[in-house]
């Protein structure tokens, strides 16, 4: 976040709260925690298809790489993940769950933020549904929204801040302006790229059917092991498109197995003997945005992606897919591919492969960018988090990340979540550094406050 002007927000500032976070036996002390609430894992090896792929991936020259959050992302590796003895860990299991038993806490299950209290352009607290009924809670010092990309948007929109042209088509009074509220809106999209094998035994196919199935959720159940703990995309590629490039601009989450996905049937695990990879831009340049469709609460928000509106986002999935297909004809895995299933060899030129990815891609949950960080005309809070021209009213989310991360969004939000606790404590004790404040830069001033 440094090189778009928010200096508190560069690598040595939240390199200390992504190592407080974790608990991990990888990589080195310099980038690694080894003692925080979360443990991340490495995927193991379950079949032959690993060691091959890797081969094949440093034969196009791409390096393996041990450790792909420490000094360098760059390489093939197996990929880590959030978790222990089998099961995912997350801010539900290791923040709010050892938190419950806190007498100043309490935890609302199938409760939902419908509008905040706002008193003129303060914050003051929020209403709510539970069972059937709207309830408010008001606020000592300050609200933190943690709604999430989608909802955080849509919950400032629902309490008058935002572009008032949004607000007035859905009949919502007019408290506070803020155009960038719902815009900016990032995630990455990946095309899926498919091969068969030609021989069993190398994918994990049949682990996922039958009576092996049942052997794998036993394993799982006992001993916390098998193909069910390291779940899906068990291998990751952080490869460059061009030589030139001094950093990967391009991710790869590859499984030994093929996923279809069956209208009114979601995702199976396919019997298809081959493997998969997900391909996709990892700093996409095209933006949607994210904004009510009516002034009821329990409505869901309009989503609009915009993917692949960039030359640099289409020319980069293009070569992303075409890496893929490079590392799948490289030896030693080229010897046990029968053939490719999608999108197929008959799809070759830039254009074939641009609709493909048009037709077929899918998003990854990774959505960021809806309230961004900044001092623009567009950002939405400061850079400590707080909105702007509001007093008493904080967003800790990824709705906060003025672009997008090159990995998946999950530590980056609880590293976001760590750095706003230590910002309130901190204003907490110099209360004049807690309201709201804008830039004085000239583009800021002329802002409506």
């Amino acid at each position: 976040m440094e090189r778009t002007g928010l200096p508190s927000w560069s690598f040595e500032e939240v390199l200390p709260y992504l190592k407080k976070i974790e608990s991990t036996e990888i990589g080195s002390n310099e980038y690694r925690g080894r003692s925080g609430p979360v443990k991340v894992i490495q995927s193991k090896k379950l079949s032959a298809f690993y060691d091959l792929f890797i081969g094949s991936a440093q034969t196009v020259g791409i390096p393996y790489n041990s450790d792909y959050s420490g000094a360098s992302q760059e390489g093939v590796a197996m990929a880590q993940l959030t978790g222990y003895r089998g099961e995912r860990q997350s801010t539900a299991t290791q923040y709010l769950e050892p938190a419950r038993r806190r007498k100043n806490l309490t935890v609302l299950t199938g409760a939902e933020a419908t509008s905040l209290i706002m008193e003129g352009r303060r914050c003051a607290g929020v209403r709510f549904g539970h069972q059937g009924a709207i309830h408010e809670v008001r606020a000592a010092r300050e609200v933190i929204v943690c709604a999430g990309t989608a909802n955080t948007p849509k919950l400032l929109e629902l309490s008058g801040i935002g572009n008032a042209e949004v607000l007035r088509k859905h009949g919502i009074p007019l408290v506070h302006e803020l155009k960038g509220v719902g815009e900016n809106l990032r995630d990455h999209y990946a095309a899926m790229v498919k091969w068969r094998f030609a021989k069993r035994g190398i994918s994990l196919a049949k682990k996922g059917h039958g009576w092996r199935l049942g052997i794998e959720i036993l394993r799982w159940v006992f001993l916390r092991k098998g193909l069910i703990a390291q779940g899906h995309g068990s291998m990751r590629v952080f490869a460059r498109s061009r030589p030139e490039l001094t950093e990967p601009d391009t991710m790869m989450v590859v499984s030994p197995y093929i996923i279809d996905v069956k209208t009114g049937r979601g995702r199976r695990m396919s019997d298809v003997e081959g493997f998969m990879m997900y391909t996709h831009v990892q700093r996409t340049e095209s933006t949607g945005s994210i904004h009510i469709r009516s002034r009821d609460p329990a409505a869901a928000p309009m989503i609009r992606y915009r993917f692949l509106d960039t030359d640099y986002d289409r020319s980069t999935a293009i070569a992303a897919v075409r890496l893929a297909r490079q590392i799948a004809a490289a030896q030693p895995l080229k010897d046990v591919i029968a053939e490719e299933i999608s999108p197929g060899p008959r799809i070759n030129s830039d254009e074939e492969i641009l609709q493909f990815i048009r037709n077929t891609g899918q998003i990854t949950q990774h959505m960021v960018g809806t309230c961004k960080m900044g001092r623009d005309a567009m950002s939405v809070v400061d850079e400590r988090l707080r909105v702007h021209g509001i007093k008493g009213l904080r967003i800790a989310d990824a709705s906060v990340m003025p672009t997008i991360i090159s990995g998946n969004t999950s530590v980056p939000c609880m590293m976001i979540g760590e750095k706003c606790a230590d910002m309130v404590l901190a204003d907490t004790r110099q209360p004049d550094q807690a309201g709201a404040s804008r830039s004085a830069s000239p583009e800021m001033a002329s802002m409506p406050m």
